[in-house]
């Protein structure tokens, strides 16, 4: 089976077959953690007028991200693997790009071993998260040193980092399940009612939006909420999912050419903590 087309309105059918996919022909059978890295609503705004910035801002997230599970790997040649989708909304259709990650917890490393690594930390990658955008957005021309000056100076800096529990090779349909959320569309019709401009006091149709949490809700002119759900939409040839590291596509077909691609990793886990394989590293 080929990648499923990447669009940000699946079908139902389509969602269910690329977390199959992934799980049977991407993912090798060790240990996987969910990230999610954000970024404040001052710089959401570049992003919307430069889609393309979209994939840089994955690559700042896979650069510390891939760093720092090496720093907690024990041999040299560690390789760690990463799926990473974009989602540019909120929880009532905003436009606030963050993106959602699938990686190995820990590293491969030899010929195909994989060591578990001790129990990471997400508050630890949020400040180098952090100075990655800002120097691409610099570097990209849309922010100055005074904006990043200004920034670094916010006793919040609204760039979060957050890390889910460990789900094991076993738990097929934890991955699965993981792997339909990244790419689920932005808005659910079951939690959206059309109310025709006949049925409101002010002739003006309206969307009736109920959050995640099923408690919420807000109202919307029709009209507004089209414009905002186009926010969404791709660009033609967009991805909005990449492969990184031990799950790129390049290391993928390597290992399919020379025959490797389905050898199971041996495992080794680690009980340590991290403040103690920083330790023993030193030592």
């Amino acid at each position: 089976m080929q990648t499923p087309p990447l669009l940000s309105f699946l079908p139902p059918e389509t969602v269910v077959e690329f977390g199959e996919w992934l799980y049977g022909e991407v993912l090798k059978q060790v240990p996987h953690r969910q990230w999610v890295f954000s970024i404040p609503k001052r710089l959401r705004i570049y992003f919307m007028f430069d889609r393309r910035l979209l994939a840089k801002l994955s690559q700042c997230a896979w650069t510390v991200l891939s760093g720092y599970l090496k720093q907690g790997a024990a041999f040299d040649d560690a390789v760690p693997g990463a799926v990473i989708a974009v989602q540019t909304f909120g929880d009532f259709q905003n436009f606030n790009p963050h993106l959602h990650i699938i990686a190995t917890d820990s590293c491969f490393y030899g010929n195909g071993g994989f060591a578990a690594g001790p129990r990471p930390n997400p508050s630890d990658l949020e400040t180098a998260f952090r100075l990655e955008v800002l120097k691409m957005l610099k570097n990209e021309g849309k922010i100055t040193g005074l904006i990043i000056k200004n920034m670094l100076s916010w006793h919040h800096s609204g760039f979060n980092v957050y890390c889910g529990e460990a789900i094991w090779p076993s738990d097929q349909e934890g991955i699965e399940r993981l792997a339909q959320y990244i790419i689920r569309a932005p808005i659910s019709q079951e939690r959206m009612t059309y109310i025709p401009a006949a049925q409101t006091k002010d002739g003006v149709a309206k969307v009736v939006y109920i959050a995640k949490d099923g408690r919420t809700s807000r109202t919307f002119a029709a009209l507004d909420w089209l414009a905002q759900l186009i926010t969404h939409i791709p660009n033609k040839g967009e991805q909005l999912v990449r492969y990184y590291g031990y799950y790129s596509n390049k290391s993928r077909g390597l290992r399919k050419k020379s025959a490797t691609g389905d050898q199971m990793p041996a495992l080794v886990e680690s009980g340590i903590s991290r403040t103690e394989f920083r330790k023993l590293k030193r030592a």
